[in-house]
């Protein structure tokens, strides 16, 4: 067995394990922190199906973006609505959360029945793309035009959205400082 499938079967049970530990820990900040390695789990195996824009895009966006907002959001909650949260007790089975438990059931149905009944090695797509050499090798470099794009033509943007993301985090310390001081 070579070094490939090894990484990705490591990758997808860090993936699938902390992202069970994020939907089933009763600590909000563990939850969140387990979310940074599903995340980046997640990125390395975009990296090992060669979609190496779509690895630091999850990066960029979601490890550096929307994480940190959630942490923010975290931060600046009320230590009484996180009492309440931790003092609610949390049965898997119960009246209200059923609709969710039948939907959830339900999709892991029909997950899998598409992954019992799809024959990805027959698919004629894949076959035409074989044999026209259309297929992806790792030495292809798939993102320097995006990059040089965004470093000269798309630079003045990039700079504003960065000022704009800046803005915000000191308006969000901000705010959380009024609030130890009241």
């Amino acid at each position: 067995m070579s070094l490939i499938p090894v990484m990705f079967y490591i990758m997808a049970v860090i993936a699938i394990g902390s992202a069970l530990y994020v939907a089933g820990s009763k600590n909000l900040m563990r939850s969140v922190f387990m979310f940074f390695a599903t995340l980046f789990a997640l990125a390395g195996l975009y990296v090992l199906s060669l979609a190496d824009f779509v690895a630091v895009t999850q990066v960029v966006v979601y490890v550096g973006g929307i994480l940190v907002l959630i942490l923010f959001a975290f931060m600046l909650s009320g230590r009484e609505s996180l009492a309440v949260l931790a003092q609610q007790t949390n049965r898997l089975i119960a009246v209200n959360k059923l609709p969710a438990l039948l939907v959830a059931l339900a999709f892991f149905g029909l997950l899998t029945y598409v992954f019992l009944n799809a024959h990805v090695d027959d698919a004629t797509w894949l076959q035409d793309a074989a044999a026209n050499q259309h297929i992806f090798t790792p030495q292809d470099v798939t993102i320097n035009h995006l990059g040089v794009n965004l470093m000269t033509t798309y630079l003045l943007p990039f700079e504003v959205i960065s000022i704009l993301l800046l803005m915000a985090l000191v308006g969000a310390a901000h705010l959380s400082r009024k609030e130890a001081e009241a």
